[in-house]
């Protein structure tokens, strides 16, 4: 599957498989033939002489949307010839879905088991298994005489449970109801593909989201504003104007002034009574003194 964005358009692979002149090639053409101009592209073919088909037949047709997106389906054939399993391989690559068509002749029950059987060996190439696709099998020719009856050819074959349609690819019957039955599994398998994608995107937890920033301040933004107030008042005085408030510098806290520290009421009256019995002692020294010399005095010494 190829998804084009700018064409919003889902390009999708349908490989007709199956053994040489089954009618791979002749269902591509009916489908060519009755589909309208405007939904089909050109029809490539490149015949040689052992088969028809030598690497592969491609159209496009336009059916169906997925995801709201135009979906466009490249169809596919294999050459049916064995010694041609390295272009069967190619072919294969990318698939996304396969129509299986077997001959109904008697004699070409050998070569649809064995045709059956390789699909299943080249996809285990790849890693994959037949039911990883949506496959529907085709019985073509049903119109010939001694035709294999269907429940026979459903019991050797089918051994996946696939849808079956019955066809006569010459004539038309069956060809349009392969392609469409094919068609819907894989834009539903698509589709729900799609679905589980944007499911499990919104069942994953969000993204962490970035804390909210802390508001600012009734204080600060006083102080902003007052700021920014003084810095256009002083370009007016110098001369020079400015579209608004200058950010080359981050706004610097105001100035605050130290207080006198207030001393507790207990402490002012313990300094209160040291100051008075300093004043006590000082007056006992001076009357000390004052009462010597007096004694000194009276006795004729001083």
């Amino acid at each position: 599957m190829q998804i084009n964005f700018g064409s919003r358009s889902v390009s999708c692979k349908i490989v007709y498989y199956g053994p040489g002149l089954s009618g791979k090639t002749t269902n591509i053409q009916k489908i060519h033939e009755q589909m309208p101009s405007p939904r089909k592209g050109e029809l490539t073919s490149i015949k040689t002489e052992g088969d028809r088909t030598l690497f592969f037949d491609f159209m496009s047709l336009d059916l169906g949307k997925i995801g709201g997106m135009e979906t466009r389906f490249q169809i596919y054939t294999v050459p049916g010839q064995v010694y041609y399993n390295a272009t069967r391989k190619l072919v294969l690559q990318g698939a996304d879905g396969i129509v299986f068509v077997a001959d109904s002749g008697p004699e070409c029950m050998a070569a649809n088991v064995e045709s059956w059987r390789n699909l299943k060996d080249n996809l285990a190439e790849r890693g994959l298994e037949i039911t990883d696709l949506p496959v529907v099998i085709q019985w073509n020719k049903r119109d010939l005489a001694g035709a294999i009856s269907t429940d026979e050819m459903n019991a050797t074959i089918n051994d996946i449970d696939a849808p079956t349609f019955e066809a006569v690819a010459t004539e038309g019957p069956g060809v349009l109801e392969t392609l469409k039955s094919v068609c819907g599994i894989v834009c539903r398998q698509l589709n729900e593909r799609q679905a589980k994608m944007a499911s499990a995107s919104k069942a994953s937890p969000p993204a962490p989201v970035a804390p909210a920033a802390t508001p600012a301040s009734a204080e600060t933004m006083r102080f902003v504003s007052r700021r920014r107030s003084t810095t256009q008042t002083t370009q007016k005085k110098k001369g020079t104007s400015t579209v608004g408030p200058t950010h080359a510098q981050a706004p610097v806290p105001p100035k605050t002034h130290p207080r006198t520290p207030v001393r507790p009421v207990h402490a002012t009256r313990k300094r209160s009574r040291s100051w008075w019995s300093k004043m006590f002692v000082a007056l006992g020294i001076i009357a000390a003194v004052l009462g010597i010399a007096a004694a000194l005095y009276g006795i004729g010494l001083w």
